[in-house]
């Protein structure tokens, strides 16, 4: 498996990295997003000030798709602020997830985010990390990886295209909301390292390369885990801010994994 060539990051004294994702905005419902918005919104101020680095490891939004010259109607608080930390020289890093895989360019050109479709390495202050929403990685999650080549093949999509906005978005708010678009129940467990996908996935990939940190979303259940009793190499998902409200900071040294009503 190929990833982008590894992009290097160095912080300037003060700042800090962060890490959030699955936020899954506009589920289940206008009113209680709103209500999780506001919480994200107060989280991006928080940061504003010691921020360099924003990744959102994808679900921003709870379903994206994006016409040629129509993108979904609402986000504009989470928007407007993301465009805000931009403005002010935030670099903002946004992977695509399993609910917003149809995203081209309207990010990229609105917010000067840098985009990413797939697992993607990076250095910062020579601290190696491995970063990808995590949809589709490692063994089992099958009738998903059936259900994304269906998503991303170029025919559907074209002909998912040719639907009008009204009908297009609704129904793919409707498969969203009401099938997760194959998420489900087991996001809510641990199911113990040995069937944990992306720590298997991980181990894996460390007999490859080494490196200190693997940082995933998807899966909604925060966890932050050694993956070697013989190096210092962990797992970190960042769980979601639907239940958890939980997301990473790496301060050039150490990475930790926080609950933002907590903090």
């Amino acid at each position: 498996m190929d990833i982008g060539r590894s992009i290097n990051i160095e912080l300037l004294e003060g700042k800090k990295v962060y890490f959030a994702s699955d936020q899954h905005f506009g589920a289940p419902n206008e009113y209680s997003s709103k209500k999780r918005e506001k919480i994200f919104i107060e989280f991006l101020n928080k940061i504003s000030n010691d921020a360099q680095v924003l990744f959102l490891l994808g679900d921003l939004f709870d379903f994206w798709h994006e016409y040629k010259t129509v993108v979904p109607k609402g986000f504009i608080r989470v928007l407007g602020k993301l465009a805000e930390l931009s403005d002010r020289g935030i670099q903002i890093y946004f992977f695509t997830g399993n609910h917003d895989l149809w995203m081209n360019d309207y990010l990229q050109e609105e917010l000067q985010v840098i985009l990413f479709t797939k697992e993607q390495e990076f250095i910062i202050n020579g601290k190696s990390f491995f970063v990808a929403h995590g949809d589709g990685l490692g063994p089992g999650d099958l009738g998903y990886k059936r259900m994304k080549k269906l998503f991303t093949n170029p025919i559907a999509r074209f002909l998912f295209q040719w639907l009008h906005p009204d009908i297009g978005v609704a129904l793919g708010n409707y498969l969203s909301r009401k099938n997760k678009l194959i998420s489900g129940a087991e996001d809510i467990k641990f199911l113990g390292e040995d069937n944990e996908w992306l720590i298997l996935f991980s181990k894996e990939k460390l007999k490859e390369k080494f490196y200190d940190y693997f940082i995933f979303g998807h899966r909604h259940l925060p966890m932050n885990l050694s993956l070697s009793s013989t190096m210092e190499s962990r797992y970190v998902n960042l769980g979601d801010w639907i239940v958890y409200f939980t997301y990473a900071v790496f301060d050039g040294q150490n990475l930790e994994l926080l609950n933002y009503k907590e903090s």
